[in-house]
């Protein structure tokens, strides 16, 4: 088991959190959505304590904990006094090592995430996201939601899930991140103190996940009927695996393009026009591909319109490039919200442990900003050149019936 922590003298509190290597594109389509049920069961009791015990373990000592699942990995954490660090430590590891996975639990929190899922789709801004996905990877498990389908989790048995339990959550699996006011001796003992008889000291960690060839993507558009008084789409394609050296100009050409407020999607449609409230873009990046999207809400009749203007500017920025101005602001957004994202323990935690888990390698603030500050013109030029010009893929989702989006991917 890899631990790594930070020291942050004068800081009186301590996130926590156990990274383990496995989310939803490790499931087969029969375990589409176990990833993120483990994440729901962990926190309903161990043979030392039930989940009212671990609620109240945690409220008594005001401290926060929570849990998030993604396509390659899972986390558990959480954030308390600098004093409680061993109450926390002790508490998550024996979630992470020792749950139950009780019948009853498993029953009863599938009505829970059955509820989660009905709330998510409640929202068309968000399932827009997961038609764009799909649209782009198919029903392979990068194009399936992190949350599974009422499908898959109506199907899922208890002996399933306590299967994949045992076999994906090993010590060589997980990474132990801390950061706050701690020693990290001390971090140490603690930890061999709650895994205790679960660790083997001539194992090795599990390798990083492999790149391998990237799955396979699509071209094509995913449309979801639904009479709202908006239309929701993402519109884009591939983009770079997250071990790409290319990725920090990637991030100021996504800063450029639609970013911010000064982003030229912004000001394009939302600015000049008044067609959207809220128009940006986004890139996502998995061990062997990525994702670069363009996200708009507007009026269902203006649609055409917005998807135009979108495809406008990434030709043009495919062709010329940002201007010297915009790699400037873009440079310096990428730079603030770094540095004022780590303000916090909790910031500080997340990014030793996915930097230990995926990206197998450590940057300093110093070094990634020094990375950020080297792009060039030509650089982003490139970048764009190769990720803008890609085959597209389209999700939808509004009150066009049988309309045709094809379009707007070629």
């Amino acid at each position: 088991m890899r631990v790594i922590s930070e020291s942050l003298p004068g800081v009186r509190s301590v996130a926590f959190g156990i990274w383990v290597g496995v989310g939803s594109r490790d499931e087969q389509a029969s375990l589409a959505g176990a990833s993120h049920y483990l994440e729901h069961l962990l926190f309903k009791g161990t043979p030392r304590r039930d989940a009212l015990e671990i609620a109240e373990v945690m409220d008594a000592v005001g401290g926060e904990m929570n849990a998030f699942t993604a396509k390659e990995y899972t986390c558990y954490y959480a954030r308390v006094l600098d004093e409680d660090l061993a109450l926390a430590v002790d508490l998550v590891c024996d979630m992470v090592a020792s749950s139950l996975i009780a019948s009853a639990d498993v029953e009863s929190e599938r009505g829970v995430i059955l509820e989660e899922i009905a709330m998510h789709d409640d929202d068309p801004g968000d399932v827009v996201h997961d038609a764009f996905t799909t649209a782009l990877y198919g029903d392979g498990p990068l194009g399936r939601p992190v949350i599974g389908s009422v499908e898959s989790i109506e199907g899922l048995s208890r002996t399933a899930i306590a299967g994949y339990y045992r076999r994906r959550y090993t010590p060589s699996s997980m990474v132990v991140a801390a950061s706050g006011g701690l020693d990290h001796g001390r971090l140490l003992r603690l930890v061999k103190k709650a895994f205790a008889d679960r660790l083997d000291g001539d194992a090795a960690p599990a390798p990083l996940r492999p790149a391998g060839r990237p799955p396979a993507s699509h071209s094509r558009a995913v449309v979801q009927e639904r009479a709202t008084e908006q239309a929701h789409l993402v519109l884009g394609g591939t983009a770079l695996r997250r071990d790409d050296p290319r990725r920090f100009a990637l991030g100021v050409l996504n800063g450029a393009l639609g970013g911010g407020m000064s982003s030229r999607l912004f000001q394009e449609i939302r600015e000049k026009r008044g067609l959207a409230y809220s128009v940006y873009s986004y890139a996502s990046s998995h061990a062997d591909s990525g994702l670069f999207g363009v996200y708009a809400g507007c009026a269902p009749g203006k649609v055409d319109q917005v998807l135009d203007l979108v495809r406008e500017q990434l030709a043009l920025v495919a062709d010329t490039g940002i201007t010297a101005d915009e790699l400037r602001r873009s440079k310096g957004q990428m730079r603030g919200s770094l540095v004022l994202g780590l303000e916090d323990t909790g910031s500080r935690m997340s990014r030793l442990g996915k930097a230990e888990l995926v990206h197998g390698e450590l940057l300093s603030v110093d070094e990634i900003l020094a990375r950020i500050d080297a792009v060039t013109l030509d650089d982003v030029r490139d970048v764009a050149g190769d990720v803008l010009t890609r085959p597209r893929s389209l999700g939808v989702i509004g009150p066009f019936g049988d309309k045709d989006f094809s379009e707007a991917i070629r």
